[in-house]
């Protein structure tokens, strides 16, 4: 039997009650557990971010967005990791067209150019 690989994204807020860099560790501790598990298309790192309404009592948390191909056991496996983990205060992980798969991977590489210098050109004006 052939095995399916399907597109997905997973979006996921990590508290900030115990400081960023404990929110950047669980942040790497997820993206790592997809690199191990998926092949990872885009991962988009949001930052610190107010929240609309308060959630558990917090206000700001840490976005991340990962973009990745899998079999189709291991988003469920990966949201019942996240709903586990304290630190993760929501989770959630859908299935996506492969168009926009392959807009999310070209995304990174069009920040990556926007920020590059502009070369500017001279003339010798006589």
């Amino acid at each position: 039997m052939e095995k399916v690989i399907n597109s997905y994204e997973c979006m996921f807020i990590v508290s900030l009650a115990n400081g960023e860099e404990a929110a950047k560790a669980t942040v790497s501790k997820f993206t790592g557990l997809v690199d191990a598990n998926a092949t990872t298309i885009a991962v988009d790192d949001w930052g610190k971010r107010r929240f609309a309404y308060p959630i558990d009592d917090m206000n700001e948390g840490y976005y991340t967005v990962v973009t990745f191909k899998s079999e189709g056991e291991f988003p469920a496996e990966l949201q019942r990791l996240m709903n586990i983990d304290e630190s993760v205060l929501r989770a959630m992980v859908i299935a996506i067209d492969e168009t926009i798969a392959a807009k999310a991977a070209e995304a990174p590489a069009a920040d990556e150019a926007a920020e590059a210098p502009v070369a500017e050109a001279t003339t010798d004006a006589e």
